[in-house]
């Protein structure tokens, strides 16, 4: 993928999601939709998924600057000793899904302008991050990185699928009872 099917691709899901996120009600965007997958008394809402992808998409973007630095790129706690093989899958999605709870509950109370501001603000960055890499940038891989077969490029360009992935969970959820 290159630089402006990327750039086109980020621009075209965050409108999207924008979009998805202001046609809802303040009630449909609170109103609780998943099971957390950390804690079972937790439930997520359109709005908790929306910041979610915020939250990888800031690691993501963490994670190609530490690649293009030359340091170890991936997250200690996801990979083995080497940083370059993926510690087995159930340990890394326990991991996964402790830090994004908190993440949830952190931003869960913040108006729906304030996740968006964040998520301007996140975006801007991956923006700004791709308007300094070059092409042999975008075409290098991070060692042990799943998504996008670790091709920087790749993995910048992934944030509109796991929108597209969250908000069609959160669509398709359970609402909890009342």
């Amino acid at each position: 993928m290159d630089r402006i099917e990327i750039e086109i691709k980020l621009h075209r899901g965050r409108a999207d999601a924008l979009e998805a996120i202001a046609a809802m009600t303040e009630e449909e965007r609170r109103a609780p939709r998943t099971r957390s997958e950390h804690d079972p008394d937790s439930w997520w809402s359109h709005a908790d998924h929306f910041i979610h992808t915020t939250l990888i998409e800031k690691r993501f973007n963490e994670m190609i600057r530490r690649h293009l630095a030359g340091e170890p790129a991936m997250d200690p706690n996801m990979v083995d000793e080497s940083g370059e093989r993926l510690r087995d899958v159930n340990d890394i999605m326990a991991y996964v899904h402790s830090w994004t709870e908190g993440w949830k509950v952190e931003n869960q109370d913040k108006p729906v302008d304030e996740l968006v501001r964040i998520g301007c603000e996140v975006r801007s960055d991956t923006l700004a991050l791709l308007a300094t890499l070059t092409d042999e940038d975008l075409a290098s891989k991070i060692p042990g990185a799943p998504w996008a077969n670790g091709i920087v490029g790749g993995i910048m360009a992934v944030h509109t699928d796991h929108t597209l992935m969250h908000q069609q969970w959160a669509a398709d959820g359970t609402p909890a009872d009342d």
